[in-house]
């Protein structure tokens, strides 16, 4: 991936993300946040380099970029040992597959909830 080919979430191309752009109020936050192409890209070279735990996280990440900042670490609370309990991880596991489109995100999500159960880690739920 030449950087002729980066851009943000809002389809910028990385040579216009500049420190007087950002001075002169011409960007936002938004305009820094990446895609899921460049991230799907940037799984492909770390999968064909031998990185498969990495290129599967890239992956990952590209599923969240549809959701807001909120929305993701909502599930990032929710993933924290003590704060959920299993039934509303597996709850949470089938809207992120459902709602969001979000397969690879889902299985983790299911995984951590069932090692989370066995290990005693959280509860069962109502």
């Amino acid at each position: 991936m030449s950087q002729d080919n980066v851009s943000s979430f809002t389809g910028r191309p990385l040579q216009d993300l500049t420190i007087d752009k950002v001075l002169g109020g011409e960007l936002t936050a938004e305009d820094f946040r990446t895609d899921a192409g460049t991230l799907h890209e940037q799984a492909d070279k770390a999968e064909a380099a031998g990185y498969r735990q990495l290129a599967e996280n890239l992956r990952r990440a590209a599923e969240l970029t549809k959701l807001s900042n909120q929305e993701v670490l909502d599930i990032y609370n929710q993933l924290r040992p003590g704060r959920s309990n299993h039934r509303s991880l597996i709850a949470l596991a089938e809207r992120l597959s459902k709602d969001h489109q979000a397969p690879l995100t889902s299985a983790l999500v299911r995984e951590a909830a069932e090692a989370y159960l066995q290990r005693g880690i959280v509860p069962e739920g109502e």
